[in-house]
Formats: structure tokens, C-alpha cells, sequence
């Protein structure tokens, strides 16, 4: 389907691995090793409760890490949880420089910026002190503040609610097939994520970039 210029309003990005490089390679297996479980193990647990306990909003990430770990039978101290949840949120912190900058030319170019993430308190907390994309949006979505987690339908209604755009004139990245997929069956123009130059090739079919 073409898309005429005036038709996008918008861009949203997702934060991780997008917004955000990958956790540094290792940095999965440092957690598990920390909290004293094989990887699989630590891996299954946290497909399982990640969406619905942390970024849903229900707990921090050293409660998360507490209830998960209880679930197969380890109870660390409160320091070695801390520690553990420290290290989650590390490996989230180092910024994509080309997405930032893409970013600052999508808004310089007059469309609206969004950021839309499943995301924990904690560490949205953080990201707003010393994320300055996040400062500089728009529009942030976070799933933590609403209860809500990609890829339920409510979470990208309030994207589009808080952007004042209707679906067809917003473009979203993600780079997993499931977001993108909820966000198209919407009507909103959605973009799997893979780089910053990809992104631009998407961005130039809908005319938002030149």
C-alpha cells in the first residue's frame, strides 16, 4: 500500500534492542551464574513471568528476581538481589547511537516521536534521568505504568490516544514479529527492527525521511 507523506504523523520505536543495544554477550549467563542456576533453567523462568510480573508493573526487578528464583528453589540474601536486578538493568543502559540520531532527525523533520516499551519501574525511573531520548520524546508508553504489555491491544491504543494521530499516520519499530504483527493488525504502518539503516530504507517507502 502506498503511504503519502501527509498521511504519517508520527514514529514510535521500541527501547530494547532498538533504542538500546542487545545485553552484552555473556551477560545472561553472568546473571544466571549469579543467582546460582543453570542458564535453561534461569531462561524458562524468566520467559514465563518476565511480561506479567515486571513489565506489567507488578513488581520491581529485585522482587521479580526473588519470586522467580523462589520458584525453583533458591532464596538469595537482599544484597545478592540486588546485585542480580542491578545486573539485569545494566545490560539494557548502553544507547544505539544511530537510532538516536535518527530519532532527532524524524522530530527535526517535524513528525511527533514516540516511544513505546514494556518496560519495569525501576528502571523507567532510571531511563528518564539519564536516557535523553526519553526525555526528549513526545510521547512515552511504558507497559509498567499501565498495566499493560505489548502485545495487548490497549497498549498501542494509548499510543495512538497519546500521540492524537489515528493508526494509519503512525510508523512503529519493534524488533519482535509479535509486537509488530498486533500493531499492523491495528493499522499502524509497523516495521520489524534489524538497524538504524534498515530503518531509514522503511522510513523513506512512507515518505517520512528523504
Amino acid at each position: 500500500m502506498s503511504v503519502e507523506a501527509h498521511f504519517i504523523k508520527a514514529v514510535a520505536f521500541d527501547f530494547g534492542n532498538v533504542i538500546c543495544f542487545s545485553p552484552p554477550e555473556g551477560q545472561w549467563e553472568k546473571i544466571a551464574a549469579m543467582a546460582g542456576l543453570p542458564l535453561h533453567t534461569l531462561d524458562e523462568l524468566d520467559r514465563q513471568y518476565r511480561g506479567d510480573l515486571l513489565d506489567r508493573g507488578t513488581l520491581d526487578t529485585k522482587g521479580y528476581y526473588k519470586f522467580i528464583l523462589e520458584q525453583a528453589g533458591v532464596f538469595p540474601g537482599d544484597e545478592a538481589l540486588q546485585k542480580i536486578a542491578q545486573a539485569d538493568s545494566d545490560g539494557w543502559k548502553e544507547i544505539n547511537p544511530g537510532t538516536e540520531a535518527l530519532m532527532q532527525e524524524i522530530q527535526q523533520a517535524g513528525f511527533k516521536l514516540g516511544i513505546l516499551s514494556n518496560m519495569p519501574h525501576d528502571f523507567l525511573a532510571w531511563g528518564r534521568t539519564h536516557i535523553e531520548v526519553f526525555r526528549n520524546a513526545d510521547v512515552g508508553i511504558f507497559s509498567c505504568e499501565l498495566g499493560l504489555i505489548k502485545p495487548e491491544s490497549g497498549i498501542y491504543g494509548a499510543l495512538i490516544t497519546a500521540l492524537g494521530c489515528k493508526a494509519e499516520e503512525v510508523v512503529f519499530f519493534d524488533d519482535l514479529k509479535d509486537n509488530i504483527d498486533k500493531a499492523v493488525d491495528l493499522g499502524i504502518h509497523g516495521f520489524i527492527w534489524k538497524d538504524p539503516e534498515t530503518a531509514r530504507k522503511d522510513l523513506r517507502s512512507v515518505h517520512v525521511i528523504t
